[in-house]
């Protein structure tokens, strides 16, 4: 396992990290035992990182966290996500009261003193605007509540508005093969200020492991079939802000990334690692196999210029204009 620093910051972290969101729920059907396993495979391998939410599972995620890194606590870092719990438009969720409420809670299903990383998780950009969150975040940092925080941000515009922010010290962003426009402004412009970047979703909901096909169906609990359209939250966060169709397609003509690097899951991530502005990739798991295949991304070639240039304009001709939403 190789470590990148997190920005300015003291973090460092596993460039291959994870997330929790499968494991908490809304991805289908999750087994705890097997979750658990999940980790704990991970953490051998040299893992040192785990992104969360508040909401992943009403807690669950956190919970299983807690578990797994009980003993672990000075070694394990863990980043967690507040905001969404509540009604995301109303300034007051966003007070010292209610985000020191959010904090306490997540504290006590972590079952830690601080939090490493604390992130706004996709705020409305007139939240951010108004910037005074920032100012509860920097008194719970000074009281030691959290080490470091960050924003989660569905677009570019908002990425670069939290760099106005001078202690916002991670941006957590869609990237991957079918999202590229972060790479071109959002992350050299970040990296110059000493801010880390979290990258989330790097297999588009799965399309770019390459296993769907037209006919593929999910649990109706699963995001990709309630959110399929953005019906619940920004459909961005479901395959890329694609429809399925298209992104099945579209995945169709990039299996020769899979070339020499076993299947497109290692590929897709490892091009994500090729990029020197990112500090580390999140991708979710569900099972000890599906953690072994992520990390499988480590020992796999880098993309070369050509190979580079060539999903480069495959995104800027026949992906940049289907994406859905403001990204």
């Amino acid at each position: 396992m190789k470590y990148r620093q997190l920005g300015n910051t003291e973090l460092n972290v596993s460039e291959i990290s994870f997330g929790t969101w499968a494991i908490g729920g809304s991805w289908g059907s999750v087994n705890d035992e097997e979750s658990l396993q999940g980790l704990e495979r991970a953490m051998e391998e040299g893992v040192n990182f785990f992104d969360t939410a508040d909401v992943y599972g009403n807690g669950r995620s956190e919970r299983l966290l807690a578990q797994a890194t009980k003993g672990k606590e000075d070694r394990i870092h863990i980043a967690t996500k507040f905001c969404r719990s509540a009604d995301i438009h109303d300034p007051a969720v966003y007070s010292e009261a209610s985000v020191r409420a959010f904090c306490e809670a997540s504290l006590k299903r972590l079952e830690r003193e601080r939090i490493d990383l604390y992130q706004i998780h996709c705020p409305p950009i007139d939240i951010l605007c108004d910037g005074s969150v920032f100012e509860v975040l920097d008194k719970l940092r000074q009281e030691g509540k959290i080490r470091e925080y960050g924003v989660s941000v569905e677009t570019v515009e908002e990425g670069l508005l939290c760099l106005t922010y001078p202690n916002v010290k991670a941006l957590q962003v869609i990237y991957n093969i079918f999202r590229q426009k972060p790479q071109q402004e959002l992350f050299p412009r970040a990296h110059a200020q000493g801010v880390g970047i979290l990258v989330r979703l790097p297999l588009a909901s799965g399309l770019l492991t390459g296993k769907f096909t037209e006919r593929s169906t999910f649990d109706p609990g699963d995001h990709r079939s309630f959110n399929r359209n953005g019906d619940s939250f920004n459909v961005g966060e479901t395959f890329a802000g694609l429809p399925f169709e298209t992104g099945v397609q579209l995945s169709r003509k990039l299996d020769w990334i899979a070339g020499g690097r076993g299947n497109m899951t290692r590929a897709a991530l490892r091009w994500i690692l090729d990029n020197p502005n990112i500090t580390c990739v999140i991708p979710g798991f569900r099972n000890t196999a599906q953690v072994e295949d992520n990390l499988g991304a480590l020992a796999v070639p880098s993309f070369s210029a050509e190979e580079r240039g060539r999903l480069e304009s495959l995104y800027a001709e026949e992906i940049h204009h289907r994406i859905r939403g403001a990204y």
